[in-house]
């Protein structure tokens, strides 16, 4: 499929990171049923599908030959993978041996979009002596990528920086939701106006950070319900970012078909959000900041290094349930759904670090895991 314009993509991307599992055993991708979103999804004319080394222990790129490959013409749909620049720490992989590990599992014979995974301070050094960025200019110049870029995680000084030492970037993958425009951690307002001022086209990610603006408190259902009573939550995070220039490629990590239609519904017959609504859900957003909560997106880069099993993102759901409405019982069924089947309780934590070391959003998670087990494990 070629693309000459990134802006004229169709909006909607399939984020394969939080798809349907079974028995809850994450590196056991539901197939069946991701074959049936997917082929809903491009039945509606969307055909961007984004995946990652990391994804579901590594079994999210192989779901993509099964998904995808196996069953459709390779020029009928878009697909994006990472280069996980972690693994290149200490010269014991080169980016090419990561790459062609990458087209074997996924038998994608070229990617049409490639980024480098989650560049920070910590991270951008080792892309930059791994001479990731010619590399990457090198496979676009052979073919097996089409559009070369990066996911970002960081402040808008560095990535003024990056995208002024590297003009040639295509495209940048931010994490932009209404609710972290203003947040003076992600930064997302800011980012977005330094990739506005490169003139450089925008893939969001986490537009529904992590489901959380899909469940938001009462105050924040009734208002909105108030404007559009049949339209849901996700649907205005959906169409904050759809709505901003310079925006290609929206994703959503879907979990089920029920979250897929409705984010059909809203960027198949989308909808600009105009200055007044915008204007509502920023002040949504000043309100939850108002109030103390976990920014944990659910992205779980930090389960799987987990020596205890903590399934830490769902742990995090119900303390911020409890912050916002103490104890209740749906907070409770979170808790406990999150240590059943031998996954470790919140005390079980033994402050290795692992998680911290691997966590987009720099959250003090061991320091977290305290206040959770005080929440629910003294009850």
């Amino acid at each position: 499929m070629k693309i000459d314009n990134l802006l004229e993509l169709p909006k909607l991307g399939f984020g394969l990171m939080r798809l349907p599992v079974i028995d809850g055993d994450g590196t056991n991708i539901d197939t069946v049923q991701v074959c049936r979103m997917a082929d809903e999804f491009m039945q509606k004319g969307f055909c961007y599908f984004d995946t990652a080394y990391p994804y579901h222990s590594g079994f999210s790129e192989r779901a993509v030959k099964k998904v995808l490959v196996e069953r459709y013409d390779r020029e009928d749909f878009l697909l994006a993978t990472k280069m996980p620049g972690w693994e290149l720490r200490g010269g014991k992989v080169t980016p090419q041996e990561i790459f062609d590990e990458q087209l074997q599992k996924t038998g994608a014979g070229y990617f049409d979009f490639y980024l480098l995974h989650a560049i920070e301070k910590d991270l951008y050094p080792v892309y930059e002596d791994s001479g990731c960025f010619s590399w990457g200019q090198e496979m676009k110049a052979q073919g097996k990528i089409r559009h070369f870029g990066f996911s970002y995680h960081d402040d808008a000084e560095l990535l003024d920086v990056i995208l002024t030492k590297h003009p040639d970037i295509d495209f940048v993958q931010l994490q932009i939701n209404y609710l972290d425009w203003e947040d003076p951690v992600v930064q997302s307002k800011a980012v977005y106006e330094v990739c506005q001022k490169h003139h450089i086209p925008i893939i969001v990610m986490e537009p529904v950070r992590g489901g959380a603006l899909a469940d938001l408190p009462n105050f924040a259902k009734e208002k909105l319900k108030q404007l559009r009573p049949d339209a849901s939550e996700a649907s205005w995070a959906l169409r904050f970012v759809a709505s901003l220039p310079g925006v290609a490629v929206v994703l959503s990590g879907m979990s089920n078909e029920e979250q897929m239609r409705d984010n059909l519904h809203t960027m198949t017959d989308f909808e600009p959000m105009d200055d007044n609504e915008k204007q509502i859900v920023l002040e949504i957003a000043k309100q939850i900041h108002d109030k103390p909560q976990i920014g944990c997106t659910a992205c779980r880069y930090c389960v799987d290094g987990c020596p205890k099993k903590i399934v830490i993102p769902e742990l995090f759901r119900s303390q911020n349930r409890y912050l916002l409405y103490g104890h209740d019982e749906r907070g409770d069924n979170y808790y406990n759904t999150a240590v059943a089947d031998g996954h470790g309780k919140a005390s079980d934590c033994i402050q290795c670090g692992k998680c911290e070391d691997s966590c987009p959003q720099h959250l003090p998670i061991r320091e977290l895991l305290v206040q959770v087990a005080e929440n629910y494990e003294a009850v």
